[in-house]
């Protein structure tokens, strides 16, 4: 029975897209791994991070709803993408410790000295923990000169293999047909952020497409989450959705 896990009070779901956050922690989730316990943090927008068996990952950290100088410190970074809520060079240069590999997508990575560069498909062992680099790009949504936000070959997601569990940070996308061959995702993030991402429909298909355990909707802007909440329950009972505030 689908569990729609609500931790957003009224007031959250007014606040502005990019609320910067000064607090020293971020709300944090702890899932049981095989290997011990994985703790999720949510900073907010794009920006999550990850603590597993002493090791610190964050994504796509981003100083406009995060304090990095106070976050934890990373021991590895991923980047899904270059724009700017994604690769903020402020952000990376508070939280990454010296010597943290840098992941990012190829045009990020012509931004990020020293950078390791993975492309859709790339697949890489860092610190123990195995990384996927998957497409993450619009079918549908353009700008008004016609190009896509997100072209399809430019951005990633990423699966992380923590223990037994499979984590899937889609980055920005829609429901794109690569998510079928996404098997054995435990957990997924994905965004839910007109115009640039999904719909709260596309979100539904996504997720049943993914077929996740956990799914947690991230960079959700001004989505109804009400409406996507009840959207879900009604079609993919077999997930259980935790929404926090991640605008």
């Amino acid at each position: 029975m689908l569990k729609i896990i609500v931790f957003l009070a009224i007031g959250a779901l007014i606040l502005t897209v990019f609320k910067a956050r000064t607090a020293i922690a971020a709300d944090t989730d702890t899932i049981k791994t095989s290997e011990g316990p994985l703790t999720i943090g949510f900073v907010g927008h794009g920006s999550v991070y990850f603590e597993f068996k002493g090791i610190t990952i964050q994504v796509d950290p981003f100083s406009e709803v995060g304090d990095y100088s106070v976050l934890p410190k990373a021991d590895m970074v991923l980047i899904t993408h270059e724009h700017y809520d994604h690769l903020d060079l402020k952000a990376l240069a508070l939280t990454t410790k010296p010597g943290a590999p840098i992941v990012t997508n190829p045009a990020a990575g012509a931004q990020v000295s020293g950078a390791k560069i993975m492309k859709n498909g790339d697949k890489l062992t860092l610190k123990g923990i195995n990384i996927e680099a998957v497409p993450a790009y619009n079918m549908v949504h353009k700008r008004p000169d016609g190009e896509f936000f997100h072209p399809q070959g430019v951005g990633n997601g990423y699966v992380l293999t923590f223990g037994d569990k499979r984590v899937y940070v889609a980055g920005d996308t829609e429901d794109i047909p690569e998510m079928a061959a996404l098997s054995g995702i435990d957990i997924a993030f994905i965004p839910v952020n007109l115009p640039y991402t999904m719909d709260p429909e596309m979100a539904v298909h996504a997720t049943k497409l993914l077929k996740a355990k956990i799914l947690y909707p991230y960079h959700t802007g001004d989505t109804d989450m009400v409406k996507l909440a009840a959207l879900l329950k009604k079609a993919a009972p077999e997930t259980d959705v935790h929404i926090r505030p991640m605008q």
